[in-house]
């Protein structure tokens, strides 16, 4: 695979996939189609070395592995960790909303979303919807209207003189999209969700919407731009680049070494949920490959945990906001990440085998820390080194309007760590084996 054929993936990706239910059935169709073999969680297993997994837990986070031909008890796991979801804009279970005929949807704000980025949007909407069929059967299904079905407008510059000095967001009273415009009209939330699923699913004949998680999005494609396209421009470049980035890499894997991708949900909101890192489905997983607490305690030991998750790329408009001597670069390599206060898990023992795995494959590297008087973001990395006790490196591709709804990355930085994830699966022997 080529840089230009990795890129044009990652967008069909990031398009197909504008929720985390989305994602990862676009996960499991790549998968499947190159021979993985599901499991489910309540089913007794009878792993086969040399032989490709996967499961998902909630349809909105996902663990795929190769079992490796070499003993875990000797080599250990190689595992890279992402997240499935993005910041955005979900909808309440009563959301219903009429000002001045306009038919207005009520929205929770999920994650730390820059919401400003949100307001003249085409916007859709996508997830997934619990209900009753006509059978009394209780099911789920996705759907994703696709077409531009909202937008949140603008106040006029004329009514708000200081939009441009002191401008501020109501999460409650600014944010509610607009559908449409009702003439006295009976439409309603839950009838457009009947009918979208109808067109959607013809073989599901609702009788009762029970539940739903559906989140809004920008339908704007994702596309490489700039004058000589050296950007990769996207919604949910945080994280499902990551994720891209990850499943390439494990498709590619030799198969000698035990090797994981694991992609949760809920990253953006603490990962605590049982589908989120500080949920137990990876040492789920890793306990039923080990016969013993004592084997499990020796391949923890022996393992390593790259957890990749985007990096803020120095702004050349705001280079104040960075420590001088650690602004990572667009395009000058994936971004080792670093908390003295733990809130990156890198330590200078993983951090010194990423340089080496990096210049096995000849991708530069880069450093950040945040500014000394700022607080800093964290990752599933710590959280993952908590639960299993791995060691773990925090690592990301430099990234501009990060938790914004369009984000900015460079062309060639993902592609440069699905060369490093590539290298570490690849790996037969970490200095601690």
């Amino acid at each position: 695979m080529d840089i230009q054929q990795f890129n044009r993936g990652l967008l069909s990706f990031i398009d197909a996939s504008p929720t985390p239910f989305h994602a990862v059935s676009t996960m499991v169709a790549t998968l499947t189609k190159a021979g993985f073999v599901r499991l489910r969680e309540g089913d007794s297993w009878d792993l086969v070395a040399g032989e490709r997994y996967y499961l998902c837990r909630n349809d909105s986070s996902i663990i795929a592995f190769v079992c490796g031909k070499q003993s875990i008890l000797d080599h250990g796991v190689r595992m890279v960790g992402a997240h499935t979801d993005s910041p955005c804009l979900r909808v309440k279970p009563n959301p219903d909303m009429l000002e001045k005929g306009y038919l207005q949807l009520g929205v929770e704000i999920y994650g730390g979303a820059l919401l400003n980025p949100w307001f003249d949007r085409d916007l859709s909407l996508a997830g997934r919807v619990s209900l009753t069929n006509d059978k009394g059967e209780l099911i789920s299904v996705m759907i994703d209207f696709e077409n531009p079905i909202a937008v949140i407008p603008s106040l006029a510059i004329h009514l708000d003189r200081e939009a441009n000095t002191n401008r501020t967001v109501n999460k409650q009273t600014d944010m509610p999209p607009m559908l449409a415009i009702v003439d006295g009209d009976e439409l309603n939330f839950n009838d457009i969700v009947i009918a979208q699923i109808e067109r959607q699913h013809s073989d599901v004949s609702v009788s009762k919407i029970l539940d739903w998680e559906l989140s809004f999005y920008d339908t704007q494609p994702s596309a490489m731009t700039g004058l000589r396209q050296q950007f990769v421009s996207a919604a949910r470049l945080d994280n499902l680049l990551s994720c891209y980035t990850g499943l390439q890499a494990l498709l590619q894997a030799d198969g000698e070494m035990t090797s994981i991708l694991v992609c949760n949900d809920h990253e953006e909101v603490g990962s605590s949920s049982a589908a989120g890192a500080q949920g137990p489905m990876l040492k789920h997983l890793l306990q039923r490959m080990c016969q013993t607490t004592e084997d499990f305690a020796r391949v923890i030991e022996r393992s390593m945990m790259i957890s990749a998750d985007n990096a803020h790329a120095i702004h050349p408009n705001f280079i104040a906001k960075h420590d001088g001597n650690h602004g990572p670069q667009i395009n000058q390599g994936p971004v080792i990440k670093i908390n003295a206060n733990q809130r990156y898990a890198t330590n200078s023992e993983t951090a010194a085998l990423y340089r080496y795995l990096s210049d096995q494959v000849d991708v530069p590297v880069q450093s950040f820390v945040v500014r000394s008087d700022m607080g800093c973001g964290s990752t599933i990395g710590p959280i993952t080194a908590t639960e299993l006790g791995v060691r773990t490196i925090d690592i990301g591709v430099p990234t501009f309007a990060m938790h914004s709804i369009r984000e900015l990355a460079g062309s060639e930085d993902a592609f440069g760590l699905h060369k490093v994830c590539w290298q570490f699966y690849n790996t037969s022997d970490l200095p601690w084996c």
